[in-house]
């Protein structure tokens, strides 16, 4: 095992998917009603939980992820603060927005720096150990709500999908942390597994923003319902491709989409789209895109 490779895309993990999962248990949390104040309690604490994984993924990360990563819009974005801000306004729940500001200030590894980072493993372990049991309770968590939202003993604002969609990202998360802990890296990921998988999130993202919409956006509704059938073609055929990828297909609609994502950003944070979206499920999605075109680019 080489432990700087063990430790980077650790953190680097951590980094990105460690803020997506805080902000599950945020969307969550907003989306119960009162009659299910139990659970809106324990999306709270796993929404705080992630939060103090975050902060100590963010103290061990400077100068030792890639800058990469840092420059591609997955950990924040220019609209991550004010989405945050807005987003704690909206709904009253408490979003640690220091840890943006930390965030926005991390420094990336020097290029010609080879220095052994071993001494950090051991802290990078039980990181990673604490986030898979974290990660196996909200798991839990989620796929409990699905059950009661599908047997229609509950009702929330985010549709099914979306919390299918929700576990499935969870899930990988937890494939990496194992694939980390067993290997060392992630180099045995496949690129047509990868682009399988971040279309369908992708085609996912375009109709969760369609069914979001105000009706009177005819406009956006039309484009986003374009980029949903966009990525349904590259499912089909990544799916039925056994062996072969679709990269530059999936790069050159992930642009797009991710164009109209940071659009769609800007224009709910000025108040010049109607709809209900959150600004940070806006901002949400867009850092998830920025993710799958680095991925992409490799």
């Amino acid at each position: 095992m080489c432990h700087n490779d063990y430790i980077i895309k650790s953190l680097e993990l951590h980094l990105f998917f460690g803020r997506i999962m805080k902000e599950h248990a945020l969307f969550l949390r907003a989306g119960f009603t009162p009659a299910n104040a139990a659970f809106s309690k324990q999306a709270e604490d796993f929404k705080e939980a992630f939060e103090k994984l975050l902060c100590e993924v963010v103290a061990l990360s400077n100068g030792i992820v890639s800058p990469d990563v840092l420059a591609s819009g997955e950990v924040v974005t220019e609209f991550t603060a004010l989405a945050e801000k807005q987003t704690e306004c909206f709904t009253a729940i408490a979003i640690d927005r220091k840890l943006t500001e930390r965030e926005l200030r991390l420094r990336g590894a020097c290029s010609n720096r080879d220095s052994d980072l071993s001494q950090k493993e051991c802290a990078v372990h039980k990181l990673n150990d604490r986030a898979l049991r974290l990660l196996d309770r909200l798991i839990c968590f989620k796929e409990s709500i699905l059950k009661e939202v599908l047997n229609c003993q509950m009702f929330t604002m985010n549709y099914p999908l979306l919390i299918e969609h929700i576990i499935r990202e969870a899930k990988l998360y937890r494939k990496y942390l194992h694939m980390l802990e067993r290997d060392g890296d992630l180099n045995c990921r496949s690129m047509r597994e990868i682009e399988c998988f971040w279309n369908r999130i992708m085609m996912e993202h375009a109709l969760f923003i369609r069914g979001l919409l105000d009706p009177a956006e005819a406009e956006l509704i039309a484009s986003a319902d374009e980029s949903a059938k966009e990525f349904a073609e590259l499912l089909r055929q990544c799916s039925s491709a056994q062996d072969q990828t679709l990269t530059a297909s999936s790069l050159e609609k992930t642009v797009k989409l991710r164009d109209f994502k940071a659009a769609g950003a800007k224009g709910i944070q000025e108040c010049k789209i109607r709809s209900v979206i959150l600004p940070l499920l806006a901002d949400h999605v867009l850092r998830e895109a920025n993710h799958y075109i680095r991925l992409l680019k490799g």
